[in-house]
């Protein structure tokens, strides 16, 4: 084998090496305090992001950290740590993601203020992030 094409095959190795370790580490990589997705029972009345138990596997993957509170004993997922100058965000899922997606297609008078309402299970939620 020629040395050049040993060296772009070389280049072309890091190259996707570097681009696995981007997608796998950010999940890794955590500082700060922790935040939570709290989702706890509201009033069964009034408008509500509805989210459907029929959608199964997919919307329990697309939606972890809410599916996390509500199976939880105190109504808090698990802890999620903010990434080091923003790297983390761009590479991983975040309870700020669920509650984005909630808040886009929330009907009218389902927002309010930083929470949104959920309905899951007959149940409306009142979900939140916290940050302790």
């Amino acid at each position: 084998m020629r040395p050049v094409t040993r060296t772009f095959l070389a280049v072309v190795l890091a190259v996707l090496v570097g681009l696995l370790a981007l997608g796998a580490l950010p999940s890794y990589l955590g500082a700060g305090d922790p935040y939570y997705l709290t989702a706890t029972p509201a009033e069964a009345d009034g408008p509500a992001y509805t989210l459907n138990a029929s959608e199964g596997g997919i919307a329990e993957q697309r939606f972890r950290y809410f599916f996390s509170a509500v199976e939880s004993e105190d109504g808090r997922s698990e802890a999620y740590r903010r990434g080091p100058y923003g790297l983390k965000e761009g590479f991983t899922h975040s309870p700020f993601d669920e509650v984005a997606t909630f808040r886009e297609f929330a009907p009218e008078g389902a927002v309010d203020g930083d929470a949104v309402f959920v309905r899951y299970n007959e149940t409306r939620y009142r979900v939140t992030i916290e940050h302790p």
